[in-house]
């Protein structure tokens, strides 16, 4: 077993339901509260949240040597900051802790003290996210949005294949699953008018999105390689970046997304450990023509990452909108990171870096309502008959994301958000 893995034949004394996401191979990292207990990190197992200061207190941490204090924290960016090292030996501790075949604590007194229902508690923004950057770095959501806007023979611009596009964004609006969303007012130019307007955004969307958090500081000047890359990713969430179309379409030249994204964003609460999904590392598509040397791919670097919106309606009801893969993506993380550091931009422990709209080869996988609806040509029906080509207030957009295989599910939870009026 490698020390970066869990043994996938481990089980454990929790009860975990049948696909659950979060396993005992799993074990993202959290923060959460109940009205008793302020911010501190936890982890996932099952349906609980296991406290890890609990755990700290009764001393199965203690030769570790970590931090004082470390998991008291309100958000995990010290403790991610401790080192690969040393967050892969806590995850590693809290699987001895929750297997089956522990002998060297009584499950019967664990179980107890530190499992928390995850129904019963809150969980935060995982992180103080410093930076953030937005990539545009899936061919067909890229050849899709051109060809709607530029025509098919001018859909992809000149650089897209020689490097990962991508613009600096609006960090303190990312918000966690379950933050209502206020419906944004822009400036736009309605269809056909020779003046613009400012008012509610009439073409809202959801954007199908990863996201990876960096785990270490780089220095300013020193570029990250491709082959350095993995050293510096921690781990990833789901990432909704919620865009209103007609006011990024009005204001986005020659600078631009601005004011049509920066309103709000959306992360899932848990930040599911790279090792956690090392084992689902795949090929990802052929990238022509050849990269410049510095974009050079080490090794495999894409991940078999299961992806799905669901709308769900005011009074209720569900349909899913599109299903996709992590794997579709032309440009890959490792790629990303050294194309952001390239010309000597530190990046600093608690960054996101989301992967633009994840679309795949086939409609049914396209990762926005843009390209789902045409730019609102093809309104969508709904199983009650109702259409959307955008989205209301009481509209919910949930996604969702998971790998799986050999028995084993690793899954991120779900991102959630409802827009309502302002």
């Amino acid at each position: 077993m490698s020390p970066s893995n869990i043994d996938p034949n481990l089980r454990s004394w929790v009860d975990i339901p049948e696909h659950s996401d979060f396993p005992i191979q799993n074990l993202p990292f959290g923060i959460y509260s109940t009205g008793d207990t302020p911010r501190r990190v936890c982890t996932a197992i099952g349906d609980y949240v296991a406290d890890l200061q609990i755990l700290s207190e009764h001393g199965f941490f203690e030769d570790l040597e970590l931090e004082s204090g470390i998991f008291e924290q309100a958000t995990l960016n010290a403790f991610i900051g401790q080192g690969l090292s040393k967050t892969r030996a806590v995850r590693q501790r809290l699987a001895d802790i929750m297997d089956d075949d522990l002998e060297e604590w009584d499950a019967s007194e664990l179980r107890t003290f530190f499992l928390i229902p995850q129904s019963e508690v809150t969980l935060h923004l995982p992180l103080a996210i410093g930076d953030y950057t937005d990539f545009y770095s899936s061919l067909e959501h890229a050849t899709n949005v051109g060809s709607l806007f530029r025509g098919k023979d001018n859909a992809l611009m000149p650089n897209w294949r020689h490097l990962p596009v991508g613009y600096h964004g609006r960090s303190s609006s990312i918000v966690v699953s379950g933050t209502e969303i206020a419906h944004p007012s822009g400036q736009y130019l309605p269809e056909g008018a020779e003046h613009p307007v400012f008012g509610p955004s009439q073409r809202l969307d959801f954007e199908l999105e990863t996201a990876f958090v960096v785990g270490r500081n780089s220095t300013m000047g020193q570029p990250v390689s491709t082959d350095e890359a993995n050293d510096y990713i921690f781990g990833m969430v789901l990432f909704n970046d919620w865009s209103a179309r007609d006011i990024q379409r009005w204001e986005y030249q020659p600078l631009g997304p601005f004011l049509g994204k920066s309103f709000a964003s959306a992360i899932s609460p848990w930040v599911v450990t790279m090792d956690a999904l090392s084992s689902f590392r795949c090929d990802g598509p052929e990238q022509e023509p050849e990269v410049l040397p510095y974009l050079k791919l080490p090794d495999s670097s894409s991940y078999d990452i299961h992806l799905e919106a669901i709308l769900e309606t005011p009074d209720g009801k569900r349909m899913s909108l599109c299903q996709t893969n992590h794997k579709h993506l032309y440009w890959r993380m490792v790629q990303q990171l050294a194309h952001q550091t390239s010309n000597g931009c530190n990046v600093r422990i608690g960054d996101l870096y989301a992967s633009g709209t994840i679309s795949g080869p086939d409609p049914g996988s396209f990762g926005s309502l843009l390209e789902l609806t045409q730019n609102g040509t093809r309104p969508i029906t709904l199983p009650d008959g109702s259409k959307r080509t955008f989205l209301g207030e009481g509209d919910t957009i949930i996604l969702k994301g998971y790998c799986e295989g050999n028995g084993i599910r690793i899954g991120f939870g779900e991102c959630r958000s409802t827009i309502v009026a302002t």
